[in-house]
């Protein structure tokens, strides 16, 4: 799933940087959690196609791009999205 989510984000922003963590073994026990992990992720990705975007827009668009996953199998996206040269 990591690389599914990696792939679909690369070909939708083509980003000058990008980072998929999965993060499933800290909501053992949560809501969503399954054995086997693969639903929780952190992402963390910089694209010049956020430049003059607000944050919801951002994530809007990025949760648009992976729409099929998190009405499967990922219960949970945290997401870090900056245009280049935002700290």
């Amino acid at each position: 799933m990591r690389d599914t989510i990696s792939n679909k984000l690369q070909e939708a922003f083509t980003p000058e940087s990008l980072q998929v963590v999965d993060e499933s073994h800290l909501h053992e026990g949560h809501a969503g959690h399954r054995p086997g992990g693969e639903t929780h992720y952190r992402v963390h990705i910089v694209s010049d196609a956020f430049k003059g975007k607000s944050r919801v827009e951002r994530h809007r668009l990025i949760n648009a791009a992976l729409a099929a996953e998190l009405a499967g199998s990922v219960h949970a996206l945290a997401i870090q999205a900056k245009a280049p040269g935002e700290a």
